[in-house]
């Protein structure tokens, strides 16, 4: 039988891991297979080389599951970097957004990406970026709403008298 084989092979093994690296599932399924590898008799440095993996990082996984089994193969709550804004500030700039900026000193009629970032730097002392502001109405439920133009009404009996043609009636 003829042997198969991948064209671009180095660029297919990076995409393929970066692949098994996003979805939380595959991600789990990979070191379950790390661990299998160790299990049946390779070195942590022989599986990390296979798996193309850091041999520090089998190290760990054969650790956790040694600790707690398969649930330690699993990803754990992944938090994040903390929120700048804490509850009580978050319903404070609520509470500001349903109301007009004129009721807290700023001459406009209604907020915006730029305005509420001098809002929150003036009254809660945090700094945020313009597009954070904006990402920030969108969490809260709110939508930038800018004012229609008012388009000017002509006055009837001005242009009627302006005419250059007189009117022909029936």
């Amino acid at each position: 039988m003829k042997a198969l084989s991948i064209g671009n092979t180095e660029e297919m093994v990076f995409a393929l891991q970066d692949e098994i690296r996003r979805n939380t599932e595959s991600r789990y399924d990979h070191r379950l297979h790390a661990v299998l590898l160790v299990a049946q008799g390779m070195s942590c440095r022989q599986t990390a080389a296979a798996l193309g993996d850091a041999p520090r990082s089998v190290e760990y996984w054969v650790h956790r599951f040694d600790r707690g089994g398969f649930a330690g193969l699993s990803d754990g709550e992944r938090l994040g970097r903390p929120a700048r804004l804490s509850e009580a500030a978050r319903e404070r700039v609520e509470q500001a957004l349903r109301g007009s900026p004129v009721d807290f000193g700023i001459e406009a009629q209604l907020w915006d990406g730029p305005l509420l970032s001098a809002f929150l730097k003036q009254q809660l002392g945090v700094t945020l970026r313009v597009r954070q502001c904006q990402r920030l109405f969108r969490q809260m439920g709110f939508r930038l709403r800018k004012p229609r133009p008012q388009i000017a009404t002509a006055d009837p009996q001005l242009q009627a008298a302006h005419k250059k043609t007189p009117k022909t009636g029936r």
